[in-house]
């Protein structure tokens, strides 16, 4: 059984040339360390400045500020190889880096902040996190409890944050916190706190199903003084900022889901061709078969489909319903395949040492992470289905 390849119409040369030196990244200083560094529940924070020398975290940044310009089918390729290292945290944590949260200075912060804080995160130096989710408000954004009010010429921070990616390695941190108390969503503005910051604390390190090698915590912000300056874009506006950078985020992590589940359905294709029984390889049963041709063309629909949402989001203008299908059929295909994939395994299946337990554990995060699948429906029912 074969998979079908990607268009080449999506990827040029330039592309299969990036692909073969991440993958070879990946193959050499990531894949011989993920067990431990999984057992370890955290990889160096050095991995960081490794990948900015070899130019992977400032992809489609400006040169300007050390990046390479490129387009969207680029960053594509770095989600689909970093995901073959059989441990979704460590490009989760990754990409949270590169496309979720440095982002929001990209695009909305000044000249000023861009020399400060995106140079030296495009070449490792500083990492980057995002902080949004909070104990009683996760996909609902607008409800966030956190603070910030002015004070001369700073603003200081009250509250808390949780399921925060990056959160040990990071040194910035993308906060959003309410500048007007009873705005709801209009009230939500964007700022820059160091970890050095007074006040700033990692409160713990959570403890999770899966994805170890990703540090996810818990901070609290306590009378956090920050300048005025490190407002992102305009007051008022995180809202916007956070709404408008969920299409890239989701798209990644469609992509996630896809790629980790292509190397997953590599690992079984491989398990169930070599085991036998009654007499016969498991994958000459015809009902494995039939079970391993329906997940195939999940798996292949699922690629065009974040493609085809890739696609819409190159070209400009909104793109949130194409992209909230690709990660709503994505990340519910990474479940079923998971669940299809350990079974095929039978008891070895169970094993932490097969890939597909730690798969089965990990990619449990998709349809949760970047806006549950409850949400892509709702988003997808009130603007997808409006359309004449």
């Amino acid at each position: 059984m074969t998979m079908l390849t990607a268009p080449s119409r999506y990827f040029t040369q330039d592309h299969e040339i990036f692909r073969e030196q991440v993958r070879t990244f990946v193959q050499k200083e990531i894949s011989p360390h993920i067990d431990q560094w999984e057992q370890e529940e955290l990889f160096p924070k050095s991995l960081y400045r490794r990948m900015g020398e070899l130019g992977f975290l400032g992809i489609r940044y400006p040169e300007k500020y050390g990046g390479s310009g490129e387009d969207i089918w680029m960053t594509l390729v770095l989600c689909e190889e970093l995901c073959r290292c059989r441990a979704w945290g460590l490009p989760m944590s990754v990409l949270v880096h590169t496309d979720m949260s440095s982002t929001h200075i990209a695009r909305y912060g000044n000249d000023e902040q861009r020399q400060q804080y995106l140079v030296p995160m495009i070449t490792g130096e500083k990492v980057c996190a995002i902080a949004v989710s909070e104990p009683a408000a996760g996909s609902d954004v607008g409800g966030i409890q956190t603070t910030a009010v002015k004070d001369g010429d700073s603003y200081v921070i009250n509250g808390a944050k949780i399921f925060i990616t990056n959160s040990v390695h990071a040194d910035v941190f993308c906060v959003a916190a309410k500048t007007i108390k009873d705005a709801g969503h209009r009230g939500i503005s964007m700022f820059i706190v160091e970890r050095e910051t007074p006040g700033f604390q990692l409160v713990k390190k959570l403890k999770k199903l899966g994805n170890n090698t990703s540090d996810t915590g818990e901070l609290l912000f306590e009378e956090v003084r920050i300048p005025r300056r490190n407002l992102i874009g305009e007051e008022g506006k995180g809202f916007y900022y956070i709404m408008g950078n969920f299409q890239d985020e989701r798209l990644i992590a469609a992509s996630m889901a896809v790629s980790a589940s292509q190397q997953a359905f590599e690992d079984t294709l491989r398990y169930v061709r070599e085991r036998k029984t009654f007499g016969k390889r498991v994958i000459d049963h015809q009902a494995v078969g039939h079970r391993l041709a329906d997940l195939a063309t999940e798996l292949e629909a699922a690629r065009q489909l974040t493609y085809y949402a890739a696609d819409a989001l190159q070209r400009g203008g909104d793109a949130s319903t194409e992209v909230s299908m690709a990660k709503l059929f994505a990340s519910e295909m990474a479940n079923r395949l998971a669940y299809h994939c350990l079974q095929l395994h039978g008891g070895y299946g169970y094993m932490q040492e097969f890939p597909i337990e730690r798969f089965f554990r990990d990619i449990r995060l998709s349809p949760i992470g970047g806006g549950t699948s409850e949400v892509m429906r709702d988003i997808i029912a009130r603007r997808g289905l409006d359309r004449d």
